[in-house]
């Protein structure tokens, strides 16, 4: 009972337990002070892996003490004991996440999804106007407030974006995140753009929001991998979308790097517009197949799930040519020998690393480690 003591004397009532991971769990707690309920984050430095506590848990608490957003997970407070346990006081969400919410009431209307994958948009822009990545973007770590809305959670694997001396932004060669919503180059192995591997996130998240199932079978890495770099994306027929939101998921899942979107781009994208409704940018051909038009399309740049569902119904498909992978021109970001490098295959809860991770190996590609129990 050393957590309820320890919370009491700081004017926090312990409540019900909300997730556990091998070293770290998630309380609910009453703050006195705030007079409202609260999610209390508990991580034992003595469980934890080396690399975490050396690499991840720095960045994450200077991440979390500097983020301020409407539609991000408030951070309240942030305390450790001499008994070695790192405590992170949060806002509560209410709600639950964003994947259980689609595995109960399936795929959302665009309207909705619009609403909030435009309070996600806004938060992602946030951060990458303060040169802060998530690199692990994904359903569950997406919560819902009394209201409903987005409120982004879980930076566990965030970092601040390095420069070099001609400011131009390092490449990451730590290969984090879920393999389901990860982008090719980082199922690769290829030193990436951390802001354009959210972006991909962001396209998966968006095809789960208005399809209700995942845009690839991550049960065959390789076979995803290649899918993937031939830039095709899957639509369920029956749920009847719109030529712009196709084409904005189409333009977030560019295999080709260096013609991702960029969240600004996101932002004005005519699908994101309430009432700004642009040209129908996907037409539809006899087979039912549909293809993907010029990329004079391609919206101007501004200036400034758990895998549930394999697709059960028929589909029609976006197969334009395969555009070839970009190689990245920037300098990589060092790595510590030997350092672990967490991708879980399942969606997990408030951001704990599944036990089944990855580590990569000198050819660059992750190999699965035994599992271990808590």
């Amino acid at each position: 009972m050393e957590d309820a003591a320890v919370l009491k004397r700081r004017g926090y009532l312990l409540g019900i337990h909300l997730g556990e991971g091998s070293y770290a769990k998630v309380k609910s707690a009453y703050s006195e002070r705030l007079k409202s309920n609260v999610a209390i984050k508990i991580i034992d430095r003595k469980k934890a892996p080396a690399d975490f506590l050396k690499k991840f848990l720095p960045r994450e608490l200077e991440i979390l003490a500097m983020l301020n957003h409407s539609s991000i997970i408030k951070t309240y407070e942030i305390f450790e004991t001499s008994h070695g346990k790192v405590y992170i006081v949060m806002e509560l969400a209410v709600q639950g996440d964003l994947l259980e919410l689609i595995k109960t009431r399936g795929a959302l209307h665009e309207d909705e999804a619009r609403k909030k994958f435009h309070q996600l948009s806004l938060a992602i822009k946030y951060c990458h106007d303060l040169d802060v990545v998530h690199r692990d973007l994904k359903c569950d770590n997406l919560l819902l407030d009394k209201d409903f809305n987005i409120k982004l959670s879980d930076f566990s694997f965030s970092k601040r974006c390095l420069r070099d001396d001609n400011g131009r932004m390092t490449l990451s060669k730590t290969f984090c995140g879920s393999p389901a919503y990860a982008a090719p180059e980082v199922l690769q192995g290829i030193p990436y753009q951390p802001k354009v591997y959210d972006i991909w996130s962001l396209g998966v998240i968006l095809y789960i929001m208005v399809c209700g199932s995942m845009p690839y079978d991550d049960s065959n890495i390789r076979k995803m991998v290649r899918i993937q770099k031939e830039h095709r994306v899957n639509f369920p027929r029956s749920k009847h979308l719109t030529g712009e939101c196709k084409d904005l998921i189409y333009r977030m899942l560019q295999p080709d790097v260096n013609r991702r979107l960029h969240i600004d781009e996101i932002l004005s994208h005519c699908w994101m517009q309430p009432k700004a409704w642009g040209l129908p940018s996907v037409t539809t051909n006899k087979e039912g197949d549909s293809s993907r038009g010029t990329e004079t399309l391609r919206t101007p740049k501004p200036d400034s799930a758990k895998r549930s569902a394999n697709k059960l119904e028929p589909e029609e498909e976006t197969q334009p040519q395969a555009q070839p992978q970009a190689e990245p021109q920037a300098q990589p970001e060092t790595k510590p020998e030997g350092a672990a490098t967490p991708m879980s295959r399942q969606s997990e809860i408030l951001g704990f690393p599944n036990e089944q991770s990855t580590r990569e190996t000198e050819e660059g590609h992750p190999q699965r480690l035994p599992e271990t129990k808590a």
